[in-house]
């Protein structure tokens, strides 16, 4: 189970954006740039999460019990606790 929470970091003069398991009082530079990167936010789900998918379009599904989302990389919904149907191939 992941533990580090993921952080949205973005450099202000590019606007280019990263997704990383920041820590507290680190500075993060872009690595083309040389910029400093800001913190923008945390990235859905928040840790401790049994997923490592962030919370996007294209890594979530619905929980056919209860009609929540829930990372494709997970059994069981973590809102119901029960175990979703297959995914289709």
């Amino acid at each position: 189970m992941p533990v580090r929470q993921l952080y949205r970091l973005r450099a202000p003069r590019t606007g280019r954006e990263v997704l990383i398991p920041a820590e507290p009082g680190k500075v993060y530079v872009d690595e083309d740039t040389g910029e400093p990167l800001e913190v923008v936010g945390k990235v859905l789900p928040l840790a401790p999460s049994n997923s490592s998918l962030p919370w996007a379009v294209d890594t979530l599904r619905f929980c056919n019990w209860c009609d929540q989302p829930a990372q494709k990389d997970l059994n069981d919904c973590p809102t119901c606790g029960r175990r979703m149907a297959a995914l289709p191939r």
